[in-house]
């Protein structure tokens, strides 16, 4: 009879040692899903990324659209007039790069402009090749792969087939602490940090 009764508040006893592991398991998992719903709404909560809305386009050509003779090195070698719209909310300034990726030595740049201000929506055709543009805020321009300051337009080797030319504006938080005369590499790594977001144009040239 001891025997019974001692095998019955053992049993009693696991019985009860199993009921409290599943309920402190439940409140664990509660706890998990509570602390992921609580991430997932923060997460949804992040505005969607800007690049979407800020658009990049020229009144000299469409988009994936050959770029006219004038503002190539075989023409006037102008650079192209350009608009854009909808930059984010916060945007301080602006940053330009142009280039060609299909360049034989390797991506060429064309043309690297910063500090354009935050309240600018177009480049007139034809922007002085000077370091410093009073015209348009006191915007600098950097040396391009020939290295010139300013614009350098398309004028890809004879028989290389269709070269592409993106132009790619870069909405910033503040204006950048790079003196004129920079090279890419240097402009790229004072962007860092600072992008709010970017829109692209691309035109194509041969010869």
């Amino acid at each position: 009879m001891m025997d019974k009764e001692k095998r019955g508040r053992t049993v009693r006893g696991r019985d009860a040692n199993m009921g409290t592991k599943p309920g402190k398991a439940v409140r664990r998992a509660a706890r998990m899903l509570a602390l992921a719903a609580a991430l997932a709404v923060a997460t949804c909560d992040r505005p969607p990324p800007t690049e979407a809305t800020m658009k990049l386009t020229s009144p000299a050509f469409a988009n994936g659209a050959r770029i006219p003779v004038k503002y190539t090195g075989e023409g006037d070698d102008r650079s192209p007039p350009l608009e854009w719209t909808d930059p984010p909310e916060g945007t301080k300034a602006f940053a330009l790069i142009c280039d060609d990726p299909d360049a034989p030595r390797g991506t060429w740049d064309h043309w690297l402009l910063w500090n354009l201000p935050g309240a600018l929506r177009q480049l007139p055709e034809g922007v002085p090749t000077a370091k410093t543009l009073p015209d348009l805020g006191g915007a600098m321009q950097g040396n391009n792969s020939w290295p010139k300051i300013g614009y350098g337009g398309p004028m890809p080797p004879p028989g290389h087939g269709t070269h592409h030319y993106h132009f790619v504006l870069y909405a910033l938080d503040a204006p950048l602490d790079l003196e004129p005369g920079a090279a890419k590499a240097a402009l790229q790594e004072a962007m860092k940090g600072c992008v709010l977001a970017e829109a692209r144009l691309m035109g194509t040239y041969s010869r």
